[in-house]
């Protein structure tokens, strides 16, 4: 009975880590370009009492062992990298990446993260930036005066001047794949660092290579269904509750010995 109180503490502990995933899923429906997360569990340590495959007494061998599991644990966070909703914006800078890819983004210290938001704006200096100010890597500059921009879905950015049919300036956006994107650390800001996990990023003109192609004028918004959260959130709150119902059952019977 002693055992049964802190393999069911283990239950309500592992129901709580899921549910916290879940409330952060519900908390960024609304984040563009967030993917939503999964929690995953292990069952932890087993007691052996008896080893399959033991001799009796009487020379016949046990056709199954005796273990006594400890509980469960979460081990790990998946991030799941489906496709979210695009949503149409008509913002000349807004960019959705169709299919698989990561925009490259300049940190201050220099170094690169990737995201999937892709709301973009220049800044007083002309550079083109995401919401928090950091640069879209490769640089790029855009003048004041320039009237027209265009981005095509091979990721080629053109600007144009007043007047003038031709383009007056261009660069090419580069995006970036990984062997397993689900290794990536999300460092928020909706940033992701590549790690050992994740591999080195294969970097290259959007539409080539299995990169996804670029979408002007539209931004991919969450892919986190809310339905499905919502079921998730009440097998967590049902497992918390069938794990704290275990903790009563043991007390409520430990309580009976005492009484003897």
């Amino acid at each position: 009975m002693i055992r049964a109180l802190y393999i069911a503490k283990t239950g309500m502990d592992s129901s709580q880590f899921k549910l916290d995933v879940v409330s952060n899923n519900l908390a960024n429906v609304g984040t563009k370009g967030f993917k939503r997360s999964n929690a995953i569990f292990e069952d932890l340590y087993y007691q052996t009492l008896r080893q399959p495959g033991a001799q009796l007494a009487n020379g016949n061998s046990l056709p199954t062992g005796l273990h006594i599991g400890t509980g469960s644990a979460p081990v790990a966070t998946a991030r799941v990298h489906t496709q979210g909703d695009m949503i149409r914006t008509d913002q000349t800078l807004d960019m959705a990446v169709a299919g698989d890819g990561f925009f490259r983004i300049q940190q201050t210290d220099g170094t690169i993260a990737y995201t999937r938001n892709g709301e973009f704006k220049r800044n007083s200096d002309g550079v083109v930036v995401n919401s928090a100010g950091l640069t879209l890597d490769p640089a790029m500059t855009i003048p004041a005066t320039a009237t027209k921009i265009t981005v095509s879905p091979s990721g080629l950015l053109e600007y144009y001047m007043a007047g003038n049919s031709a383009a007056a300036g261009s660069f090419q956006i580069q995006t970036a794949n990984f062997i397993n994107p689900q290794g990536l650390e999300s460092i928020g800001a909706n940033l992701y660092v590549a790690t050992a996990a994740s591999g080195d990023p294969v970097e290259g003109v959007p539409g080539l290579d299995g990169r996804g192609t670029i979408s002007q004028g539209f931004v991919e918004g969450s892919n986190v269904n809310v339905t499905e959260e919502l079921i998730n959130m009440i097998t967590a709150q049902r497992a918390y509750e069938i794990n704290s119902r275990a903790i009563k059952t043991a007390d409520e019977m430990l309580q009976k010995l005492t009484q003897l």
